[in-house]
């Protein structure tokens, strides 16, 4: 029998605002046990990280605990006062955040941050403390860690700041970790990297550990239990195993529904309507009615209650209770996939050419140029109208910089960008300008890239008034043709940017980019920021669009089950090269590169009957501004040979689509 280590009961958290009172945890109720990691799962907004804040009693200035336990060996946490809270964070629960730059001091060493947690919860002083901080960059895999202790967090790549986080939250040995999202904003390898560093430490010392996420994929790879939560509340709770074979709840089923993959290519996904109810008011009945596909009128009129489904796995839904199968299910059918059709190749409608994009490096009082980073030296690539081309990597690798530099928003340093057979890199001023129309760019953030200052009607008048696209007087009803098209009502058009969530924010965006009638859109990473059922909405979105009108994509991500569904040919970039490229079928099937199977073995998969061998990579993504010799990649290549440190491969052509650039396959 495991042992309990925390217990929360019937924890309530509300956040003041104003004349109103948002209920953000709403009764919330469950146990970790010793050496346990325990998942709470959810999409953004239902109360995940304020419940971890609760337990740690860091709530915003607004929030307060209204009632409930939280009991950490019999110690009910929320009666301690603020001194003696002191003390248990840190020493006996401590937290990793989601984002570590702004969880770590920027003008403090690592080593000094470190040290802080030392000094506040040991007696360890000087040269032992220093020994204790090596002994912790040592465990969480920080290379040199004797000259990396003080270096600034700016001077870390984003996987080894997030190391560094982990390494404070470890160093008093606690009970249990907290990890709110810890991988969301790595890479698939340092994703890998990171939840294979929890997972040692975790044996190693014996701790519980608390997962929050919304990426099934992780949450299958690290949690023994599973706990959901939506508008608040937890609606479903199960072992690992019974919970990925067999969801009950309608909320948990739709989330598994909305991943993407190879399976689901060429159909819709399935996506969960509406948008989560507003949480500053009592709920009469079951709080995902509006949106569930199985409602009826029951759900709206009374609170459902827990149902034992099996031991360990209980769910908060009347479904269960109800025996009239038939009567439900035929007020709501559930929804049956749509399928797509796949577009017809044609001519190519951007070419690409030996693309090289050099930012000079410059020193001294005079600035001369000292080297180059090369961001991008010497990529080509091919898109024809109705098509999807993935561009995936590590960060840093050139993704983003490949995508500005084919709308010549970074002027490139070399190479052909041909769009309809026009060479756009001779363009400029009013002939550069004149083409704009033809291509747009969808980027990662929506709340940044649209002006706050402005309202929906000006973000998406703008473009097709500076660009001449239509006149005055048409202009607004192609606007509300635009919100219609990727479903926003029509009079969200006089609402602020900040009025909308990340989704809708998103589809803003696009009808931004949608309003002067392009031909070429590149999107740069338009989901990652959103949960899975966003994320489908707007898969759905633009699958549909080039469809209908005809669009060519350049999608760069690093998420390879959006790739897998979405795109049709990937490119994988590395360090400012190509180093494979093909169908997708064939390159996510059949990887030739060592780099692309590295990519693939790293990334989770929501099943737990899966078994996988992650191929670890050594080392981070060296400098463009000093990139190595021979091949980019050898230094980290478990299959280096001599010749790779020598001479950068040719490309090997296994089909007339497929080829990769690899000394492995010289003789083909």
């Amino acid at each position: 029998m495991s042992e309990p280590l925390l217990v929360v009961e019937n924890l309530r958290t509300w956040l003041d605002l104003g004349k109103s009172q948002v209920r953000a945890v709403d009764g919330v109720s469950f146990t970790i046990n010793r050496h346990e990691t325990f998942a709470l799962l959810g999409e953004s907004g239902c109360g995940k990280s304020m419940t971890a804040l609760a337990i740690m009693r860091l709530l915003p200035e607004a929030g307060r605990i209204v009632s409930g336990s939280v009991r950490l060996d019999e110690q009910n946490l929320l009666e301690l006062p603020e001194i003696a809270m002191r003390t248990v964070r840190g020493k006996r629960i401590a937290m990793v955040f989601q984002e570590p730059m702004t969880s770590l001091n920027p003008v403090m060493t690592i080593g000094r941050q470190i040290a802080e947690t030392l000094y506040r919860h040991t007696a360890l002083r000087g040269e032992a403390a220093l020994a204790r901080v090596l002994e912790l960059l040592d465990a969480v895999g920080i290379p040199d860690a004797s000259a990396r202790c003080n270096d600034y967090p700016f001077q870390l790549s984003g996987g080894m700041k997030q190391r560094v986080v982990i390494a404070i939250a470890l160093a008093c040995e606690p009970d249990l970790l907290i990890a709110d999202e810890p991988t969301t904003a790595l890479d698939v390898t340092i994703q890998a990297q990171v939840l294979d560093l929890l997972r040692r430490l975790q044996r190693e010392r014996g701790m519980a550990v608390m997962l929050i996420s919304h990426d099934l994929g992780v949450v299958a790879e690290m949690a023994q239990r599973i706990a959901v939560m939506y508008a608040g509340e937890i609606v479903e709770m199960a072992d690992r195993e019974e919970f990925f074979t067999a969801p009950r709840h309608p909320y948990t089923q739709k989330l598994f529904a909305s991943l993407p993959g190879a399976a689901r290519r060429g159909q819709q996904l399935e996506i969960i309507r509406g948008s989560v109810p507003p949480l500053d008011r009592d709920f009469s009945g079951c709080r995902f009615a509006s949106r569930c596909d199985f409602a009826w009128q029951k759900c709206s009129d009374e609170i459902p209650v827990w149902s034992e489904v099996s031991s360990g796995h209980q769910v908060r839904c009347h479904l269960l209770q109800c025996t009239d199968r038939a009567v439900r299910d035929a007020e709501a059918p559930p929804l049956s996939p749509v399928a797509l059709p796949e577009s017809a190749v044609e001519s190519p409608l951007l070419e690409v050419n030996d693309l090289k994009v050099h930012f000079p490096i410059r020193k001294g009082l005079l600035k001369r140029v000292a080297g180059h980073v090369r961001a991008v030296d010497g990529v080509s690539l091919a898109i024809s109208p109705g098509r999807t081309l993935a561009l995936v990597g590590e960060s840093g690798c050139g993704k983003t910089t490949v995508g500005k530099s084919l709308l010549q928003l970074i002027r490139p340093t070399g190479g052909s960008v041909q769009f309809a057979g026009e060479e756009l890199t001779q363009l400029s001023g009013n002939a550069l300008r004149a083409r704009r129309a033809d291509f747009q760019i969808v980027f990662q953030d929506p709340y940044a890239s649209l002006d706050p200052r402005m309202r929906v009607a000006d973000i998406i008048d703008e473009g097709m008034a500076a660009l001449g696209t239509a006149s005055a007087g048409d202009r607004q009803a192609q606007m509300d043709e635009l919100l219609e098209q990727v479903g926003l009502p029509v009079g969200s058009k006089y609402r602020y940017p900040h009025e909308f969530s990340g989704g809708q924010r998103q589809r803003i965006a696009i009808a931004r980019a949608l309003a002067v009638k392009p031909r070429l859109i590149v999107c740069d990473e338009p989901t990652s920021a959103l949960d899975v059922s966003v994320q489908a909405q707007i898969l759905n979105l633009l699958k549909g669009l080039q469809d209908e009108l005809g669009l060519a994509y350049l999608f760069i991500t690093h998420n390879l089950a959006v790739v897998e569904y979405f795109a049709h040919e990937v490119a994988v970039m590395y360090l400012g090269r190509i180093v494979e490229r093909g169908t997708v079928e064939e390159v996510m099937n059949a990887p030739r590169h060592p780099y692309t199977q590295a990519l693939l073995s790293a990334v989770p998969v929501a099943d737990v009957g899966a078994r996988r061998e992650i191929i670890r990579l050594a080392g981070d993504l060296p400098s463009p501004a000093n990139p190595p010799q021979g091949c980019h990649f050898h230094p980290r290549c478990p299959q280096a040979m001599p010749v790779c440190r020598l001479d950068y491969p040719l490309a090997a052509r296994f089909s007339a689509s497929h080829g990769a650039s690899c000394h492995l396959y010289s003789g083909e």
